[in-house]
């Protein structure tokens, strides 16, 4: 069987319960019951003496005249319950208010030392009494000595009267313990058990594989609503990793079909002789050029499932920004020169030290210039500035071209995700290279900006931390 928590629950209570009960049966009504008898024995040890005192008050030499005042003695709801007897020193019975003994018998076995040094003692009173009788003893003196005794006897069904009251509270606080130990259940099956149960049955939904399991209604702010808050976020994180696969698989074999089909037609086209052998260099460019472009998309794959394994480890180092950029820029000169594009590089200072990783700010500086000559317009110009302020340098690539319709400006981020209006002028793109610059900046705790109006031109920013002097 399996143990959930809800059956240990139950569990727990029924313990509660039998230990509970075994602890009022065992211990608390022997604890009253003990309490009452030495309540009582105080009670019946001092009527005892007052009864012995009112024999000594009255003045009498002997017992002889008890029937004149035994009913007088024994008038009251007091004496209900208790038996009283008076005997002479040698145990001859002179009064019993039980009927049980008849005046001038000779009690057997008759031995005050039963009390020992005690006021009272419970048992059977030298075998006279019945079991459990609580009994007490208290001498009658007349001239300084001992005439008789003054017995009081409380059997045990008035001791049980007597405890009644307490044991119905005892039991009553057991039962109300169970009351709210139960209601405590409940609030735990409501609250807790019921909650969690769709919280695993969702758990055990996206385990098998089912992330459209549904989402987990959130009632509270607590723990419980925190977790199922938690992993109703985990699901819709699983569903857009499942449109991202869907969309990656769709984008990349897109881009690699292209220029493989190129390829191919190509190639078979130079093999059947469709194309003439004079024409063979021409078409072979354009096979190079489509292989260039796969290896670049395979370079892009690489370093983006570089960053998504762990591979962020920066290599932190000093160097000026400004220098950098230079050298990236002469990388790009021949397009530059025939799409008839001008570079100004607008500097507040000749040079400016950053701290930062050479290598990755190299490769978002690449991504980010040339996007800005693709997208540019033949005759227009590039502005590229850097500027500092406080702890931070913010470099800037501006362009004056197609822009970025208003409605695409947050999904440029996206990999693989190019804008209607680009595809027809990036036909090399992978469309992961803003993807890749933002998470290289963003691992150096900077941000990066767009800000670009379709048909004007589009500017990115991002920030470096300065060295200092």
């Amino acid at each position: 069987m399996k143990h959930t928590v809800y059956i240990k629950m139950i569990i727990g209570y029924i313990l509660v319960a039998v230990i509970g009960f075994f602890l009022v049966t065992a211990v608390v009504t022997p604890l009253i019951r003990r309490s009452v008898e030495e309540t009582q024995g105080d009670y019946l040890y001092g009527r005892a003496t007052l009864i012995s005192k009112y024999y000594t008050q009255r003045g009498f030499t002997s017992l002889e005249d008890y029937r004149s005042i035994a009913e007088e003695l024994t008038d009251g709801a007091a004496f209900n319950d208790v038996s009283l007897w008076i005997v002479t020193r040698n145990g001859q019975m002179c009064f019993d208010t039980s009927g049980m003994h008849t005046a001038g018998i000779s009690i057997p076995n008759f031995d005050t030392s039963y009390f020992g040094n005690a006021h009272y003692k419970t048992g059977d009173f030298n075998g006279i009494t019945m079991p459990d009788t609580l009994s007490t003893i208290a001498p009658v003196n007349s001239q300084f000595s001992t005439i008789g005794y003054v017995l009081l006897h409380m059997d045990r069904a008035a001791i049980e009267r007597a405890c009644q009251p307490y044991y119905t509270v005892a039991y009553s606080a057991y039962l109300c313990l169970l009351a709210v130990s139960l209601l405590l259940l409940l609030a735990f099956t409501v609250f807790v058990y019921l909650p969690l149960k769709k919280i695993l049955a969702a758990c055990k939904a996206y385990t098998d594989g089912d992330p459209d399991y549904g989402m987990i209604p959130v009632h509270s702010n607590d723990e419980l609503g925190q977790l199922a808050g938690s992993l109703n976020y985990m699901t819709t994180q699983l569903r857009d990793l499942e449109d991202y696969q869907q969309k990656f698989i769709a984008n990349i074999s897109h881009d690699f079909r292209s220029p493989l089909t190129s390829i191919k037609g190509y190639l078979e086209a130079i093999l059947d002789g469709t194309i003439p052998p004079e024409l063979y260099s021409k078409y072979l460019n354009v096979v190079l050029n489509e292989t260039e472009r796969l290896n670049k998309l395979t370079d892009d794959l690489l370093t983006a499932n570089a960053w998504d394994t762990g591979g962020r480890k920066l290599i932190i180092t000093e160097f000026d920004i400004v220098e950098t950029i230079r050298n990236t820029l002469a990388t790009f000169e021949g397009t530059c020169i025939k799409k008839k594009i001008t570079v100004d590089l607008l500097l507040e200072n000749k040079t400016e030290p950053v701290l930062a990783d050479l290598e990755k700010i190299q490769r978002v500086l690449y991504n980010l210039i040339d996007n800005a000559i693709k997208f540019s317009n033949a005759n227009s110009s590039v502005q590229i500035s850097v500027t500092d302020k406080n702890e931070k340098v913010f470099v800037s690539v501006k362009d004056h071209g197609i822009g970025i319709p208003r409605e695409s400006i947050y999904k440029i981020w996206d990999r693989f995700y190019k804008t209607d209006i680009s595809r027809g002028k990036d036909k090399t793109g992978s469309g992961l290279g803003l993807s890749i610059a933002r998470e290289i900046i963003q691992s150096h705790n900077e941000k990066i900006d767009v800000i670009s109006t379709e048909g004007i031109g589009t500017e990115f920013i991002f920030s470096l931390q300065k060295a200092r002097n």
